[in-house]
């Protein structure tokens, strides 16, 4: 069973990392599961300090990656479609191009959504890239905290099976 509960949290933490760059999987919190699970194993018993401690960290992580994109858009003036642009944009630019296409993507998607609502270019332009600009800041913060999650996962299975 121990060795059911290391593969499925090696899995969880992975599915993590891959969570930070869609909006789709929660990747600290998948992380963090990660990090449950191999709680319960007889190799590695955490503090109960510490599953608290990562999941207030994850957690706060999930409601900042919510927030931070709105407010790079409200701060530089974006709308509603703004945000939903560059949602979509994010989803196309995951499946076309990688990392890369979804950077892009979530800028252009945001663009269009503001291009939808303004006037000009140049009054498009501010907001989306505020939305860009938020969106990048939480991908990073999440692929952080993921890594982090990542760290830990193999230094304890290291220090507490195989060492």
């Amino acid at each position: 069973m121990d060795i059911f509960l290391l593969i499925l949290g090696l899995i969880l933490c992975l599915i993590g990392l891959i969570g930070s760059f869609t909006p789709i999987i929660p990747g600290p919190l998948s992380s963090w599961l990660g990090i449950l699970v191999i709680h319960f194993t007889s190799y590695i018993p955490f503090s109960n300090q510490l599953i608290i401690s990562t999941f207030l960290i994850a957690f706060a992580i999930f409601i900042l990656d919510i927030f931070i994109p709105i407010i790079g858009l409200k701060n530089l003036g974006g709308s509603k479609n703004g945000m939903i642009g560059a949602t979509i944009g994010l989803f196309i630019g995951l499946f076309i191009g990688g990392p890369f296409g979804l950077i892009l993507g979530s800028f252009l998607g945001a663009l269009s959504g503001e291009l939808i609502v303004k006037t000009s270019f140049s009054l498009a332009l501010k907001p989306a890239l505020g939305t860009f600009i938020g969106l990048v800041v939480g991908t990073t913060l999440k692929f952080i905290i993921s890594t982090v999650f990542l760290a830990i996962y193999f230094y304890t299975v290291y220090k507490g099976v195989i060492a």
